[in-house]
């Protein structure tokens, strides 16, 4: 007899508003992707993103299965709660259950701890047979070897986001406001190439996007990907870091294989505030010469810029926009620091008590600043990171920036003209 399982990518009410003020947000790849590790003999799988979906309350489910990242962690509680009053079986994984598994544990019947290749599969079979532990770790490394394809769909959401696809994980640097250490194993591992074209080639959509967090750091295995990709004619973008686009063989296959932007961590324009956070390898010197060379070869930047580092003043926005509009720097994504837990950065500002709270619904990065900030007020950080959106989505800077990127004007106009609708609604 079948159980039925309800799978959930969450999402609480205040980021729901942030993002669907957006057209342009890909789809979250986890919970397709461990749809595809369930043995649809054994399990009834519905899938709810709650991106653009209802979480169906009215139904009975034997089992829900929750991923949980820390600012959606009190609302993965709320949900939790409610159906396990109901009878089903609650079981959590993703980030913040893996970064805090003790306060986690207290909201559910079962948790996984880590990467979930391994371990996910092992619980669903003993779930099946009535004998599951209360915690599942990820001791050993999985290989990403012969893993499923995501269950797209299962997914009632448009085509055109549900392309997304991971070929690498891992990272090898060690910022210090990043938690990637901590969920994943410190290793840096790939997919073979066989498999990931194989799975890009299923997408309906001509856009899809890479969820790797460093799609450039194996050099070997980024161009012989692209060489790959070439046939398939699709276009795509990826996050990698700045010194790795120091490479023209790089961006000239990135370019040849269809990418239309690619996602880089500037975080900073003040070299003191990188090496603060332990991030060296961006050279605030090397900034000008780099975003030249992505131009040159037809791809846009896509910005992560980061306020609130220890080195921070009320000038560092304009300096920061001005900084962009210089560059020409195409779009950027900005984000408040947000101490996680078990980062360097919560440790440090925990120890020296310039927490606000450890309300997690806050730690979004977008719309609240949850400590004490050194050279400002903590309202003069959230008012200096929306006037920055704000300013730079404006018509006036796009023109600046376009003088010096001159790179894909259309999808740079739409991807821009988003943004601003966004900010402005």
């Amino acid at each position: 007899m079948r159980k039925s399982i309800l799978l959930i990518q969450p999402e609480n009410e205040k980021i729901n508003r942030f993002r669907r003020k957006q057209f342009n947000n890909f789809v979250q790849i986890t919970m397709p992707y461990l749809a595809g590790f369930i043995d649809e003999t054994k399990y009834k799988i519905t899938l709810v993103d709650e991106y653009q979906q209802k979480i169906p309350y009215q139904r009975n489910f034997d089992l829900v299965a929750i991923t949980v990242n820390t600012p959606n962690a009190y609302h993965c509680y709320t949900i939790a709660e409610k159906f396990r009053a109901k009878g089903a079986k609650v079981i959590f994984g993703g980030p913040h259950a893996t970064l805090l598994p003790e306060e986690a544990s207290e909201h559910c019947d079962s948790l996984i701890v880590g990467e979930a290749e391994e371990i996910w599969p092992k619980f669903l079979g003993d779930f099946y047979q009535g004998n599951f532990q209360q915690i599942y770790r990820s001791d050993a490394i999985p290989d990403l070897k012969d893993v499923p394809l995501p269950r797209w769909d299962l997914l009632k959401r448009s085509s055109l986001m549900k392309g997304a696809v991971f070929s690498t994980r891992g990272c090898p640097y060690r910022c210090a406001y990043c938690n990637l250490k901590q969920i994943y194993h410190d290793t840096f591992r790939s997919r073979p190439t066989s498999e990931v074209i194989h799975e890009i080639s299923l997408m309906k959509s001509k856009f899809f996007v890479f969820w790797d967090d460093n799609f450039f750091a194996d050099k070997a295995h980024a161009l012989e990907l692209m060489e790959s990709l070439k046939p398939l004619r699709k276009k795509w973008a990826a996050q990698v870091t700045l010194a790795d686009c120091n490479n023209d063989e790089l961006l000239q296959k990135a370019r040849e294989a269809g990418c239309l932007y690619l996602f880089v961590g500037l975080e900073s324009f003040s070299p003191s505030a990188l090496r603060g956070v332990n991030k060296q390898m961006n050279r605030v010197g090397s900034y000008q010469d780099i975003i030249h060379k992505l131009h040159k070869h037809k791809i846009m930047i896509q910005a992560g810029i980061v306020f609130g580092f220890d080195e921070d003043t009320p000038a560092t926005f304009q300096h920061t926009l001005e900084a962009c509009e210089s560059l020409g720097i195409d779009g950027v994504t900005v984000s408040i620091l947000t101490p996680l837990p078990q980062t360097p950065v919560h440790a440090q500002m925990k120890g020296e008590q310039r927490l606000l709270n450890e309300d997690w619904s806050l730690y979004n990065g977008k719309t609240d600043v949850v400590f004490n900030p050194i050279h400002m007020t903590e309202e003069q950080l959230l008012n200096g990171y929306n006037d920055f959106r704000r300013q730079f989505y404006s018509l006036p800077s796009f023109i600046k920036r376009m003088r010096v990127s001159r790179t894909h004007l259309f999808y740079n106009f739409v991807m821009n003209l988003g943004y601003r609708l966004a900010i402005k609604r």
